[in-house]
């Protein structure tokens, strides 16, 4: 049988049924006599190499040059950039409007501003794949923000008051946390 197959297909034209054959032609009845797409593949298109990219789920952090500061001077920077007035409604507005309740200045806000945007960008769905770390905070793990509302995963207000009081609790202040950053490249 299989003997009878080989020599049954040298001699009929395996390419008889096929639409995309070269002998094939331009027009077909099947297709109401309306041009066949045709497709032609020379032999330099076997010389193109294929490769494809990579992505990564967290963008490469910012370079964020800090303001050297001296003994005597009295202008109360904290030693991170000044941030800028936030767009109102932003996380960022709401993040100066808690910290300003709190009793804190712009440079304890400027101080958050670079470490969240080292951190995440201030995106709310930013996760860091090695780590697991989730947020604008980067909470590790993210499912901690849930003691601020149940709305951590989304929520820009509850991922802004949770970060405010670990920063509070454990470093005291947010330039207590960039400082710590700063040093070890984490907080």
């Amino acid at each position: 049988m299989a003997a009878i197959g080989f020599f049954l297909v040298n001699i009929v034209d395996p390419y008889s049924g096929a639409t995309a054959s070269p002998e094939y032609a331009s027009t077909h009845a099947r297709f109401l006599h309306q041009k066949v797409q045709k497709y032609d593949v020379s032999a330099r298109a076997a010389l193109v190499d294929v490769s494809a990219d990579t992505f990564s789920s967290k963008a490469a952090p910012k370079v964020v040059t800090p303001v050297v500061t001296t003994d005597d001077d009295d202008s109360g920077s904290s030693g991170a950039p000044a941030a800028g007035t936030p767009d109102p409604g932003s996380a960022q507005a709401y993040a100066k409007s808690a910290l300003a309740a709190a009793g804190m200045g712009d440079d304890q806000y400027n101080c958050l501003v670079a470490l969240w945007n080292r951190e995440s960008s201030w995106n709310v769905y930013a996760y860091n794949s090695s780590t697991g770390a989730y947020g604008i905070p980067q909470a590790l793990p993210g499912s901690k923000m849930a003691s601020a509302g149940a709305d951590w995963a989304t929520s820009f207000v509850t991922q802004v008051n949770w970060g405010l009081g670990y920063v509070d609790g454990r470093y005291g202040n947010p330039c207590g946390a960039w400082a710590h950053s700063e040093s070890t490249g984490w907080y």
